[in-house]
């Protein structure tokens, strides 16, 4: 199999970037105390004197934490050759940044697409036997799951089934969601990534911590070279990175870092039997939450208790028929004041999913979570959670429970051999699970909760979603009345077509059901 031999396979370009973002940052700065109108990023450079009260002022904005200025410019990056679980642990570990990646989901993984660490040939045969196992896996898993995965979509699907040399790419992308599951964490991919210069100077001051931090050192020294030659004077800006070790993450884990794999396990089922057999459970919320937001309907709109009750209040802002914004593709309700009053109102979770579907669930960044370092979670014994189109489909299941049970004493192996956790955690399947505690407000969860209660969103985050819903249904059932689909909300603000998704509709008519009707048995 032909892999990428070096992080040095890995590329980034900077496709697009603001002129000048070191003096952008200086003039936006004066600006601010400027008598005379707008300061402009060529007058902070117009002379000796000028140059100097330049990095005077940058300086000092830098070291007092005045870091605004630094959020005006921002860099658009081509990166390709980069990991899964760098993109999951570091470039969308944080809710400043946008990024659009190939999908899993969608596109068919070639051959050869996995990153390949540095390591001794011992060790490198072991690596290289589980990613050929886990891309041979995939490929049969895509095979055997394409007749039981075409009668289920031509069974919704009645009418295209006439037409199935159109449709059946449909299909084919429903298997390749299901097949990569087995694949690992190491699977390249590339991706626009776009952050401002603040971000960037973080990555820089924190590329050496967890999950990847030579990969990372890696990327984040290129994007900063990238900038330089744009802006030499960007590097002024550039602090030196924080050292692993001086971090509180480093000096809690040498407390336990030698414990045996195994002596994991004692968190890892107190955790999973404190869900109750949920994918999410809601261990906190504000107390109050529905008089809460009632009243903070009627301050917004001066009204007293006796001209707006809680329950007209909360007929006004929460249904889409009188706030037809909650309906809005485009998510204006950011900028709208009185769908900002949803910020008032928080919900947290304790959830686990798979590190593929967390990889999208995390997309979500106004809904937050404490994501845990692996070498905290991972115990050696077979740890992951399966789909239910595998589940359902025994040769499928048999094949995948085998390519799991593989896959994970390939990781074992490695460690055995003195390999760094960093590498051999590449080999973790998409499967792996991951837990956490997620926390947001209802303006974050109201926007996730529309997106992923969709028919058409990932298998697992779709089932967190309807448990996330029906606990806050239980607990604010005033609140959680509009909770649903994309479709459901058009509908009721009189939007058509009802489903936005156009050739992707599910199908099914959903902008009909009760929240308890939401049900899929396959993806």
């Amino acid at each position: 199999m032909e892999v990428l031999r070096s992080f040095q396979d890995i590329k980034v370009e900077l496709v697009g970037s603001i002129a000048q973002p070191y003096e952008v940052s200086v003039a936006s700065a004066r600006t601010c105390y400027s008598g005379k109108g707008i300061i402009y990023p060529n007058e902070v450079s117009a002379s000796e004197r000028m140059v100097a009260l330049r990095d005077k002022i940058a300086s000092s904005t830098m070291h007092a934490g005045h870091l605004t200025t630094r959020q005006h410019a921002h860099f658009v990056f081509a990166i390709s050759g980069v990991s899964r679980q760098f993109i999951w642990s570091f470039l969308h570990s944080h809710p400043f940044y946008n990024s659009e990646q190939v999908s899993q989901r969608y596109v068919k993984v070639k051959p050869g697409n996995f990153l390949m660490p540095p390591m001794e040939s011992k060790a490198q045969e072991v690596y290289l036997k589980t990613i050929t196992a886990q891309t041979e896996d995939y490929e049969n898993l895509i095979h055997i799951l394409k007749s039981p995965l075409s009668i289920e979509y031509y069974d919704r699907f009645k009418s295209r089934k006439k037409y199935s040399d159109r449709w059946d790419s449909s299909v084919d992308k429903r298997c390749y969601e299901v097949a990569r599951y087995v694949l690992g964490v190491g699977t390249t991919a590339y991706l626009y990534h776009t952050i401002s210069a603040l971000t960037l100077l973080r990555y820089a001051k924190l590329c050496d911590l967890f999950e990847t931090p030579d990969e990372q050192r890696h990327v984040v020294k290129m994007m900063l070279d990238c900038v330089k030659r744009v802006d030499p004077l960007f590097e002024k800006d550039i602090p030196d990175p924080l050292p692993l070790e001086k971090t509180l993450e480093y000096e809690l884990l040498q407390k336990f870092k030698d414990r045996p794999r195994n002596e994991r396990e004692a968190f890892i089922k107190e955790f999973d039997s404190e869900l109750e057999g949920k994918n999410s459970k809601l261990v906190s919320y504000t107390m109050g939450a529905e008089e809460l937001l009632a009243n903070a309907t009627r301050t917004a709109l001066g009204q007293l208790k006796g001209e707006l009750s809680d329950s007209d209040a909360l007929s006004l802002i929460l249904d889409p028929k009188n706030n037809p914004i909650l309906a809005d593709t485009l998510n204006s309700g950011t900028v709208d004041k009185l769908s900002q009053l949803f910020h008032h109102v928080h919900f947290t979770f304790q959830k686990k999913l798979s590190h593929t579907a967390d990889s999208q669930d995390q997309r979500h960044r106004a809904v937050l979570a404490s994501r845990p370092i692996l070498l905290c979670h991972y115990t050696g014994k077979p740890d992951y959670v399966t789909p239910f189109a595998i589940q359902d489909c025994p040769e499928a299941l048999s094949l995948y429970t085998q390519s799991m049970d593989r896959t994970f004493e390939g990781v074992n192996r490695l460690l055995d051999m003195g390999v760094k956790e960093e590498y051999a955690y590449y080999l973790l399947p998409n499967s792996f699970s991951i837990r956490m505690i997620s926390t947001g407000d209802l303006h974050g969860y109201q926007h996730k909760w529309k997106m992923r209660s969709c028919y058409n969103s990932q298998e697992e985050i779709f089932r967190a979603t309807i448990d996330e819903i029906s606990q806050v249904k239980t607990l604010f059932p005033k609140i959680a009345e509009h909770l649903r689909a994309p479709c459901y909300l058009r509908q009721r603000a009189k939007i058509t077509p009802y489903c936005p998704e156009g050739d992707r509709f599910c199908g099914l008519p959903v902008w009909k059901y009760e929240i308890s009707q939401y049900d899929r048995k396959s993806i």
